[in-house]
């Protein structure tokens, strides 16, 4: 009984951290797994395209396969930089320079890696606090859920790109 009752005292001593820090910040966790959702499904774009589909375009009018991609991967900096409250680190215009499969897929994961890090370092209080987002104060977890819905808006053009290719979207599998 007393071997019984000392391994319940351990098992629940130990998961108590455990359980502690699952309510550690929720906002952010719940605000980074959306972006890993996006993060996966436009990954997984980029990769699934053949090299010809990225000048793919419906119209004159809109934006390129590679060209959405590009301005995907330009938004993580700038969006990620606000809520940080950093400079942003990025001075490349992917949507123009980025043309083949390889320089846009390492574009994604330039831009993907730097919001990773940045969520590493947000925490709910932080995420509170109030920066400059295009001139209007908002506050930086805001900021982050704003690209998530940046991220979405985007993979909504590129799931219809796909569409009419006869490519099954990520999303979509």
């Amino acid at each position: 009984m007393t071997k019984r009752l000392l391994a319940t005292a351990i098992a629940l001593l130990l998961s108590c951290p455990l359980a502690a820090s699952a309510q550690t910040d929720p906002v952010v966790a719940s605000l980074k797994g959306l972006n890993d959702i996006t993060t996966t499904n436009i990954r997984a774009t980029a990769e699934t395209l053949d090299e010809a589909l990225f000048s793919f375009r419906p119209t004159e009018e809109v934006r390129s396969m590679g060209q959405i991609l590009g301005h995907i991967a330009g938004a993580q900096y700038t969006f990620c930089s606000v809520a940080a409250g950093e400079a942003n680190p990025n001075s490349d215009n992917f949507e123009m320079t980025a043309t083949t499969k390889a320089q846009l897929i390492a574009a994604l994961n330039g831009g993907f890696e730097y919001c990773t890090g940045v969520y590493a370092g947000m925490t709910d209080a932080k995420g509170a606090g109030s920066v400059s987002f295009f001139g209007t104060p908002m506050a930086a977890s805001a900021v982050l859920a704003f690209n998530s819905a940046h991220n979405y808006e985007h993979y909504g053009n590129l799931v219809t790109y796909m569409r009419l290719n006869g490519i099954v979207p990520p999303s979509s599998r």
